[in-house]
């Protein structure tokens, strides 16, 4: 598929389209991208508030199962029995029995945890399991003193290590109402194991238990780990923590004790290399169907653009046609939509401009024929009355031989100018020229002068004529004499009440300038710059034709021919002729 020229009219139809669709394309692929993010990340939070939600099912059911088994232990006879002994041997003995007992049908035996038996101030008397301590007193039978009798639980740090505990008090009737015999503690260690089953429990999600910043627990390891814990911050939504090459949502739950007061920090995590990998091929997708669909959306739109307009570069076609004068042009007609009404103007047109060329081309060979008719009658009018005059004067009366002998020279020389101004128009009709002769300056001029005089006395016009004898020039005669007959005869005309012409002739250069000077009204300036075109005339007979010709000659022979008006009065005409 050849691609259009960018400045063409389809050229800039197919960027346009191809940039709009890159453009829609571009945005639509970020948008799906967004959104695509948008909901994975929000699906990622969903889940991670559903790992949430499943570990408070699974953390309040084992600590449910932990208060069940402890107040049914402090509930039994033989144990209240026992502990009244004050025995600590039996005590322990008994505890163990019991605790083993019960916790083989119904307690969450895992491994490391544990059962203490202790006095109404915390004194450890037995320590079953678990790395606890069985000496001294025992805090959290303090913080738990305060809610006696109702059970406890919470979490604790002991030994280093996280425990979620249980406290239940045995209480014995005496006369003097209930007694408090005993404290049973019983509870299960945070470690790696309950962090495990928990992730097995909740659908992959990893967990982190924090006491004091510090991890205690994680599915995770430790290159994970503390740096998460270094950047997490207590708080209640979805938080984004980044490590190199890795990127996890973390969602923390607060640990709190015995009193309420945080004890630690649940952090449970989904990673986003999941979703990143989906992204990045989501958008590796896109990419290729961007590419694809820009490719189309070129190819489609270079078919419709150039079906579209066809029509078009067939008017401009025509429209080179009627440029180059061929005003036949048409176009086809197609539909009857837009383009097709405008074909149709244009072949309308097209045949009303060669209609009225027609007409204007007659009508103007008419005017044509008739002003060329007149300016020939013009110009032949002066030799004319010459052959006319002279002519009546040898019939009229006894003419000396001398007299005879110059009028039958004017009648030869005006014959022979019109018979020269009448090859000059076939000539110029015809594109031909004559071969130049080598010609003094100073003869035309005379000649010229010689011609007209007795129209210049007629109307008191004196002609001075200072031409250099030695300006040679190659010529062709006749049509430079016929320049200065035309341009001293409308002095002439231009003078009715007598004036002066001057003409003269300097070397300028490689050239020769002849200025033929007078001292009539001058040439008005609307006529001025039109006054070398056919039929352009300045309040004189004819219709100027000859001003036209005259500069067509000078220009045959490499010069040129133009005017100016003299500050003083009168016109200037200047002539250019190569050396």
């Amino acid at each position: 598929m050849n691609l259009p020229a960018r400045n063409s009219l389809l050229g800039k139809i197919v960027v346009s389209t191809s940039i709009a669709i890159t453009l829609l394309l571009a945005v639509a692929g970020w948008f799906v991208r967004d959104v695509t993010r948008t909901v994975l990340s929000d699906n990622l939070r969903h889940e991670i508030q559903g790992s949430l939600r499943a570990y408070e099912s699974l953390w309040q059911a084992r600590a449910e199962t932990l208060r069940s088994v402890s107040l049914a232990l402090s509930n039994m006879s033989d144990v209240r029995r026992a502990f009244q002994t004050n025995d600590r041997a039996t005590i322990q003995d008994t505890a163990a029995e019991f605790w083993s007992r019960i916790g083989e049908s119904s307690a969450p035996h895992a491994s490391g945890s544990v059962f203490l038996v202790t006095d109404p101030q915390g004194e450890v008397i037995a320590s079953l399991g678990g790395n606890i301590p069985n000496k001294g007193k025992f805090a959290v039978v303090r913080d738990a003193a305060s809610r006696f009798p109702a059970q406890s639980d919470g979490f604790s740090l002991e030994n280093g290590n996280l425990f979620e505990l249980v406290v239940t008090p045995v209480y014995v009737q005496t006369q003097a109402g209930s007694g408090l015999l005993n404290v049973l503690v019983a509870g299960f260690p945070v470690d790696q194991q309950v962090a495990r089953e928990l992730k097995d429990r909740t659908g992959g999600s990893d967990f982190i238990f924090l006491s004091g910043g510090l991890p205690v627990a994680s599915t995770l390891d430790d290159a994970q780990t503390r740096p998460i814990a270094n950047q997490y911050r207590r708080g209640s939504g979805v938080q984004d923590i980044e490590l190199p090459g890795h990127e996890f949502a973390v969602l923390g739950t607060t640990l709190r004790n015995l009193d309420g007061a945080p004890a630690g920090d649940l952090l449970i995590l989904h990673n986003f290399d999941s979703i990143r990998r989906d992204l990045n091929a989501l958008q590796t997708r896109l990419f290729l169907i961007w590419v694809a669909a820009v490719l189309s959306g070129i190819a489609v739109s270079v078919l419709l653009a150039r079906r579209i307009l066809q029509p078009i570069r067939q008017l401009d076609q025509a429209a080179a046609l009627i440029a180059r004068e061929s005003y036949g042009a048409q176009v086809p007609v197609e539909g009857d939509d837009e383009l097709a009404r405008l074909a149709r103007t244009f072949n309308t047109m097209s045949g009303s401009i060669q209609s009225a060329r027609t007409e204007l081309i007659r009508r103007e060979r008419m005017f044509t024929i008739g002003q060329l008719s007149s300016s020939i009658v013009h110009d032949l009018r002066n030799p004319l009355a010459s052959i006319y005059g002279g002519a009546e004067m040898m019939m009229d009366g006894d003419l000396s031989p001398e007299l005879l002998q110059r009028l039958a020279g004017n009648i030869y020389r005006s014959s022979r100018v019109i018979n020269e101004m009448l090859q000059e128009l076939v000539d110029v009709s015809r594109g031909r020229i004559q071969s130049p002769e080598t010609c003094r300056l100073e003869e035309i001029v005379d000649a010229a002068v010689e011609i007209l005089q007795p129209a210049a006395a007629e109307h008191a016009v004196t002609i001075n004529a200072s031409i250099d004898p030695a300006i040679e020039l190659p010529l062709e005669r006749a049509r430079v004499e016929r320049v200065f007959l035309n341009l001293i005869s409308n002095a002439i005309e231009a003078m009715p009440s007598g004036g002066l012409i001057s003409i003269s002739a300097v070397r300028n250069g490689n050239g020769i300038l002849v200025e033929v000077n007078d001292t009539g009204p001058g040439i008005p300036d609307e006529v001025r710059t039109r006054l070398f075109q056919p039929f352009v005339t300045s309040g004189k007979n004819g219709l100027g034709l000859g001003l036209a010709l005259s500069r067509q000659t000078l220009l045959d022979h490499g010069g040129d021919l133009w005017v100016e008006n003299n500050a003083g009065g009168g016109a200037r005409f200047r002539l250019r002729l190569p050396a």
